[in-house]
């Protein structure tokens, strides 16, 4: 890249993959509309929990895309012992998100207008697992929930658990009632540094700290701009390198699992008790789905 890009695609809704070579350094950065407007108009969420769960579906946007395996999925998970959000999940699947919040709605609204994390999750943990295609094991890193937002619990993740620097920022607007968020991650991979003593050679190497410094520059207002595209932003951020080189990836869309397919294999792994006991006066059982709040009717 090595002028001003000029182009009328934004890339919104769609993650735009960046390298740059000379830096060792990879990074990914979204902006999302209309597929976050689905993934929020599920169920009639407060401001407080529509900004978290807009927050955590850029995260997963980011994150997820990390494993290349087709059919690999990314799931994260914050969940707390009594805290006023019970439960945050977020997954990604071949370019499908998905995403839902159980909190104590009365609870929260003694909170006030702009809760704090400690406020919505107390002393909770942050699970990130990625699960790799055809059954080729998974991996999972867990993180107090700790910091000022769910992208720097995002960070201790890729630091405790995989030892790279990593750099997450995460930006979220509502404007009319329409909730708008947007996101980039930039991490270090130089080649020959391996095992756990990596991050220590890493996390204060020259060209980590330039890149660092770049993509921490980033203002909130840049992200949501949608006259700013993704790539003219990250040229914005990195103009001064010898090369960097952009790739877009998928297209993203919520995608649920929700079909009766799914749920009868689900289903099938309970005793004819169990599934007798679920069923209606008509022999259906009848599945709610939390991500996307519709009751399937399972025949059986």
């Amino acid at each position: 890249m090595n002028a001003t890009p000029q182009s009328e695609e934004t890339y919104t809704d769609r993650v735009l993959n960046f390298t740059i070579p000379s830096r060792h350094a990879r990074g990914r950065i979204v902006r999302l509309d209309g597929v976050l407007q689905e993934i929020l108009s599920a169920h009639d969420y407060p401001p407080a929990i529509a900004h978290l769960l807009a927050e955590a579906v850029v995260l997963g946007a980011l994150m997820g895309g990390l494993v290349k395996e087709d059919g690999a999925q990314m799931t994260m998970q914050a969940q707390t012992d009594g805290g006023i959000v019970r439960l945050l999940v977020c997954d990604f699947r071949a370019g499908e998100l998905r995403g839902y919040v159980d909190f104590d709605a009365e609870r929260l609204a003694a909170l006030g207008a702009n809760p704090s994390l400690f406020a919505l999750f107390g002393k909770g943990y942050l699970a990130v697992t990625f699960d790799r295609a055809g059954g080729a094991g998974r991996y999972q890193g867990i993180v107090p929930l700790e910091g000022d937002s769910l992208s720097a619990a995002c960070e201790a993740y890729f630091a405790q658990s995989e030892q790279v620097p990593t750099l997450i920022r995460a930006a979220v607007r509502t404007s009319g009632g329409v909730t708008t968020a947007a996101g980039v991650l930039v991490q270090h991979l130089p080649d020959g540094e391996e095992g756990r003593e990596r991050l220590h050679v890493r996390i204060d190497h020259p060209d980590w700290e330039h890149v660092s410094t770049m993509a921490g520059s980033i203002k909130h207002d840049e992200l949501l701009d949608p006259a700013l595209s993704m790539d003219a932003l990250v040229w914005r951020l990195f103009h001064e390198e010898d090369e960097v080189r952009i790739l877009p990836g998928a297209a993203l869309q919520r995608g649920c699992r929700c079909s009766v397919e799914h749920y009868k294999s689900v289903l099938a792994r309970f005793s004819e008790e169990d599934r007798e006991e679920m069923r209606d006066e008509d022999g259906i059982i009848r599945v709610d789905c939390a991500f996307c709040a519709k009751v399937i009717p399972v025949p059986s």
